[in-house]
């Protein structure tokens, strides 16, 4: 066990000095900001900084074991693309730099504005939103210009009970109404309660691909039909892109704008309050809604353009987490296209590889072929053990847990994503360990409610 700080504390232990300047001493701190109802630990500098860098070490990553976080995407990813993130000539520029003096960094951000448009087939793409969530932000806000330029007043905008948590977040920090769309007992939108809910108020539908249940919607098609002729847009939330990347174009399917987390699917270690990605494609008819600047090519020089006077304006303080955009670039330069298609194809086939064997022994509530990720449940667990036990010995065994309790529509939900990087052996190793535990739960349970204690 692990000692707290307080604990390895003795009087006398810290003489940490400040250097005096300008004869005046600043260690003397005057009496009426010294609190006397703290009990801070006297430590040493070499005490605090051993404390801490155990603690450190007690972390579980990608680069520890295998963590399986459904709905996170919390793979490997190659280190060259951190060491290249770091050169100087990217990491020391300074965003409000003449734009003649940082040609190459702007370079990047045209390419991978590019190379995004022809694997979504969208006409335009943003790079400033900061997050996922922060790009649906700017998707409902362009989705909210496009109809005042409409002059429509239109107010809500639909929701699947399957989307990811932010979706009904970013609609109403933008003022619309949410009104939520139910699945089928299957995991597709209903389209009957859908095309119920359509009238002149609907500004749109936001649809998580695939949704948080790990499912490709059959009805997208039919969806978009209907928002469409109803006057509506469709909303792609692509934070799970690495299920279709390479394979299947938003555009195609009938979406008109869509964000990528391109910290999941593209190459940046996801997790730990890094920065995220999270940009913004749209249709043609609504690339002149999107943030400015952009950034366009004239012969061999690129140049930040403001002129858009139908945009939405900024959404970031200056062009987005830079860093990230450098790791996609060389994520997707380093694959190519027929590489990010093995990408989409290997998680696929990784998830469903452990979902057959899974649900042998636990319960799988619906059954049909996944896209990235699955969902189990506790249902039909003896001994009352429940997922919360379930994945706190998967941490004994040496394995970060999956997700739990989300999503919210499967009662004691154990969301798995293997993602693409996990070997064949890693897969049955964690099979192995999921059946180990499933024995437990009949034949040991005190070991399994152990963590209860």
């Amino acid at each position: 066990m692990t000692e707290l700080i307080i604990e390895k504390s003795s009087p006398g232990q810290n003489n940490y000095q400040i250097p005096a300047w300008h004869g005046k001493d600043y260690n003397i701190i005057p009496e009426k900001y010294i609190r006397k109802d703290l009990n801070l630990p006297d430590c040493s500098e070499p005490v605090v900084v051993r404390h801490y860098n155990n603690l450190s070490k007690m972390n579980f990553g990608v680069d520890n074991g295998f963590y399986p976080l459904g709905s996170c995407t919390m793979k490997y990813n190659p280190k060259i693309n951190e060491r290249i993130s770091k050169m100087k000539g990217f990491s020391s520029i300074h965003p409000l730099a003449d734009t003649g003096s940082v040609q190459g960094a702007l370079k990047i951000i045209y390419e991978l504005t590019d190379y995004l448009c022809k694997l979504t087939g969208f006409s335009g793409f943003t790079l400033e939103p900061a997050a996922g969530s922060h790009g649906e932000l700017a998707g409902v806000m362009v989705m909210n210009k496009y109809f005042e330029s409409k002059n429509e007043k239109r107010d809500t905008v639909l929701i699947p009970d399957s989307a990811h948590g932010t979706n009904p977040a970013s609609v109403a920090m933008c003022g619309f109404k949410v009104r939520e769309v139910p699945s089928t007992s299957d995991g597709d939108v209903d389209i009957d309660k859908l095309i119920e809910l359509l009238d002149d108020s609907v500004a749109g539908m936001m649809l998580t691909s695939p949704n948080t249940l790990g499912l490709f919607d059959r009805n997208t098609v039919k969806i978009a039909e209907a928002l469409h002729k109803n006057g509506s847009l469709l909303y792609g939330d692509g934070a799970n892109l690495n299920a279709t990347v390479g394979r299947a174009r938003f555009f195609d399917m009938g979406f008109d704008l869509m964000h990528i987390n391109i910290h999941k699917t593209l190459s940046s270690p996801h997790g730990g309050g890094g920065p995220g990605s999270g940009p913004l494609g749209v249709a043609e008819h609504l690339v002149k809604f999107l943030p400015v600047p952009t950034v366009k090519k004239n012969d061999d020089r690129y140049d930040l353009v403001y002129d858009a006077p139908e945009s939405i304006g900024k959404v970031h303080g200056f062009y987005g987490n830079f860093g990230v955009f450098i790791k996609a670039y060389v994520y997707i330069r380093m694959l190519g296209f027929a590489g990010l298609r093995d990408v989409s194809d290997t998680a696929v086939l990784n998830a469903n590889y452990l979902m057959s064997q899974l649900k042998k022994i636990y319960h799988l509530p619906i059954d049909r072929k996944c896209m990235h990720e699955f969902v189990l449940s506790d249902s039909g667990l003896p001994n009352n053990v429940t997922t919360n036990d379930i994945a706190k010995r998967i941490l004994d065994y040496g394995f970060h847990s999956p997700t739990v309790y989300f999503p919210l529509l499967i009662h004691g939900a154990m969301m798995i994503e293997p993602t693409e990087t996990e070997t064949l052996l890693s897969l049955d190793n964690f099979i192995d360990v999921m059946k180990k535990i499933r024995m437990e739960c009949d034949e040991a349970p005190d070991i399994v409610l152990g963590s209860r204690l």
